[in-house]
């Protein structure tokens, strides 16, 4: 097998391929051979250091793969040889051949590419949880959507989309805005060039918004909580302000500690608002509240109403490039790695 290691934190260039037997499944696993990789964020962070969950270089990082089941070991009665799979890895999915357990892999349904199998899992499991189990989003609502044309953005704005009456706003650069518009949100914000919090108040006439999903951290933290409405919501789910192109900078990290912000109970209960935050890699063992999100989120995508959207597909050689090209906010939806 071939996999793409972090050997030791650092830059992009950092990554490399190596090579190892290929791995046996066991009791109540399968091994997939993988055809594509997802990329996630919190790949870029483990790679710099910034992911505590990670485990310590060397490492193989990593969160979902699709792929062909083709071994199956002891106990496993509802997979088989050939079958084409979407999966949960809790780490090690940089690879071309993953043995994972056989509760973690969802059967891909026939239109589906490997492409959109590897970009569905983390993404819209996320934006799912989110929407629809932490704030449970309904026609009517108000949402602010932060990098809403990266993959999550991307997702959620997808699934607003899918119940209807719901007004979504998204921060994105300008040349991102056709794409966002495309995949359902309804007005896309140029936070370079405009103040985003003004711009969200003069489109909601000052009410502001129901719920604002927020992977910044920092001041950004701040200003979406400004905004929320009375019985609106922020849901923490990411720390991007944190990491800075290139490697990790303590002065950068130390610095968006000093600004998050601290709510207290007595705060929250006066303004009628709250904070929530969402971690889905501490989910994990949560098998009832993921499996019912995986089987509505393919009933979706069967239905037409969700599609998984493939930005690029790097080489495992190119492991770097798509790194870098993700931490220089370049990719419009999900950046994928193929063996």
């Amino acid at each position: 097998m071939k996999a793409v290691w972090i050997p030791r934190h650092g830059k992009p260039d950092v990554l490399e391929v190596r090579e190892a037997n290929d791995p046996a499944p066991g009791a109540g696993e399968v091994r997939i051979r993988v055809r594509a990789s997802g990329i996630n964020f919190a790949d870029i962070m483990a790679r710099q250091g910034l992911y505590p969950d990670a485990p310590p270089p060397p490492m193989v990082v990593g969160y979902e793969v699709s792929g062909v089941i083709d071994a199956v070991g002891d106990g496993v009665a509802d997979r088989r040889e050939g079958q084409r799979v979407l999966a949960m890895t809790r780490f090690g999915g940089y690879a071309d051949t993953v043995c994972v357990g056989a509760a973690e892999t969802y059967v891909m349904p026939e239109p589906m590419t490997f492409e959109e199998g590897a970009a569905l899992p983390v993404t819209y499991l996320t934006a799912y949880h989110m929407l629809f189990n932490v704030f449970r989003v309904r026609a009517g609502d108000h949402v602010l959507i932060h990098q809403v044309a990266g993959g999550v953005g991307t997702a959620a704005s997808q699934l607003c989309r899918s119940v209807g009456g719901i007004t979504t706003y998204g921060t994105a650069s300008k040349a991102k805005h056709g794409y966002a518009r495309e995949n359902g949100c309804d007005h896309p914000i140029d936070y370079h060039s405009v103040d985003y919090v003004r711009e969200v108040r003069r489109l909601t006439d000052g009410r502001g918004v129901d719920l604002v999903l927020d992977a910044l951290g920092g001041d950004d933290w701040k200003k979406g909580y400004s905004l929320l409405r009375p019985g609106g919501l922020l849901v923490l789910f990411g720390w991007a302000n944190m990491v800075k192109h290139g490697k990790r900078r303590m002065t950068r990290v130390l610095g968006q500690l000093a600004h998050a912000p601290w709510w207290t109970p007595k705060t929250l209960m006066n303004e009628n608002k709250g904070v929530a935050g969402v971690n889905m890699g501490h989910l994990w063992d949560a098998r009832e509240l993921t499996h019912e999100a995986f089987n509505a989120l393919l009933d979706l995508y069967a239905q037409g109403l969700i599609k998984p959207q493939v930005d690029r597909c790097f080489p495992f050689q190119q492991a770097s490039a798509a790194h870098a090209y993700i931490e220089a906010g370049q990719n419009v939806g999900k950046v994928l790695l193929t063996p």
